[in-house]
């Protein structure tokens, strides 16, 4: 291990990934989480071939528990396809009430499918040596001492002193307040006026009811106002459910989440097509109401402040209607693992003091990745009013909504992990020999 310490606050995909990529980096971490164990929210997410490349820049086995977990379209004719699109509301007058009226298919590198979020973390913690995790670790603030360490003080009196604090605190960011200020707008998600039902049916149901190929492989279903995703996780075991609607009320629950029963979701997509009633009756009765927040009304104006960055959902929060949030988290990882190793690499041939090359590895990070996780936030906001049938140019018209569509989506497939490392490495150069170093020429 080198002398270079970091704290990671927060315990979900982005700091674990994080953690992995920095120790076989051989970096010093610790990861601070406020619950008593690692736990993650929601069940279904998908990751495209961006975040899987990622997966392979961060090494440590984060690639190898992804795919443990990772379930695909059942079908092999459905191997390419990301999301079969159908419409979700009218009656099929072609093929019969059973049956959604097919729209378009999106063809991704990686074909459709996904992992179940608690059982990929529970992989990924495989990874994470005893000892590197601290829990039920609230943080209340952070300063920096006079001697140049970052002192984390926590809610049960306890402080830990590093040489960088990196949040991957989520949404609700504790390292965003601090990082901003409480009273500034950018500390805090807005709501995106949708919420969503999510939930999961026994695979077994749904064939049932839906037959295999509706149930197995990866559907959205379109309509007015809202939308409905389906898709197989667990290995296939399972049919993830959400049920996404438009809102236009304010959302006055504190909470991000509120309960809900069946029979809400049933209301809310009272006129839509037979299938979709069959989809929420098998659902739970009792059910959770998930508001849709981000960070799109007033985005970060920088990642980072000195020695204290943000990654992931604390620095870009936003809607999942592209199913790329948790990918982008993926990239983060990789990217700031790249920039930490190398910024170790400079302080330990003692080019300059190690706090200052990672205050440059941190400045490099919010070059390199502001600019591409804001646009997923307002591409997200855009993509969730097209399924919905609200964007004022493509309304119902399939055609208009599968080429915007699909350019969004290949935009966020077919990035370079290794373009966005290399740049922000060099980018990391460039500011160290600004201050008067030397950069390293060795790129490890």
């Amino acid at each position: 291990m080198t002398d270079t310490d970091i704290a990671i606050v927060g315990g979900g995909i982005a700091g674990v990934t994080l953690a992995i990529g920095l120790l076989k980096r051989g970096i010093n971490v610790k990861i601070y989480e406020q619950a008593p164990n690692f736990a993650e929210i929601g069940a279904g997410v998908s990751f495209g071939a961006n975040a899987a490349r990622a997966m392979d820049t961060i090494g440590g086995g984060v690639k190898e528990a992804y795919q443990k977990v990772f379930t695909p379209n059942a079908s092999t004719e459905n191997g390419e396809i990301w999301f079969n699109f159908v419409d979700g509301y009218h009656d099929n007058k072609e093929a019969g009430k059973d049956q959604e009226k097919w729209l378009f298919k999106l063809i991704s590198p990686r074909g459709g499918g996904g992992v179940h979020r608690a059982h990929f973390l529970d992989e990924l913690i495989k990874a994470v040596p005893d000892g590197v995790a601290i829990f039920n670790k609230r943080l209340e603030t952070c300063i920096e001492l006079n001697d140049g360490k970052m002192e984390l003080c926590f809610h049960d009196g306890s402080t830990a002193r590093h040489d960088a604090v990196i949040g991957c605190d989520g949404i609700k960011s504790r390292v965003r307040a601090i990082l901003v200020g409480e009273a500034n707008l950018q500390a805090r998600p807005t709501y995106c006026h949708k919420y969503a039902y999510r939930g999961l049916i026994p695979m077994e149901n749904a064939t049932a009811i839906l037959g295999a190929d509706m149930a197995e492989n990866a559907h959205m279903h379109l309509g007015p106002g809202g939308h409905i995703l389906t898709f197989p996780v667990a290995q296939g075991k399972m049919m993830n459910v959400v049920a996404f609607r438009q809102d236009d009320s304010e959302w006055t629950d504190k909470r991000l989440t509120a309960p809900a029963h069946k029979k809400d979701a049933q209301r809310d997509y009272a006129e839509w097509h037979p299938n979709i009633l069959a989809i929420l009756d098998m659902l739970n009765d009792d059910l959770d109401r998930w508001a849709i927040f981000d960070l799109g009304e007033h985005p970060l104006a920088s990642y980072c402040k000195g020695r204290v960055c943000l990654l992931g959902d604390a620095a870009h929060a936003t809607s999942p209607h592209h199913g790329a949030g948790a990918g982008f988290c993926i990239e983060d990882s990789a990217v700031m693992s790249a920039l930490i190793q190398h910024a170790n690499t400079i302080s330990a041939k003692r080019v300059c003091s190690v706090y200052k090359s990672l205050e440059a590895a941190f400045a490099a990070f919010d070059q390199s990745r502001r600019e591409r996780t804001q646009w997923l936030v307002q591409s997200s906001r855009i993509t969730g009013n097209l399924y919905d049938w609200m964007d004022p140019n493509a309304g119902q018209n399939k055609d208009q909504i599968y080429n915007e569509l699909n350019e969004r989506c290949q935009y966020i497939w077919n990035a370079d992990i290794d373009i966005f490392t290399g740049d922000a490495v060099a980018d990391l150069d460039q500011r160290v020999a600004l201050e008067g170093g030397v950069p390293s020429k060795t790129r490890e």
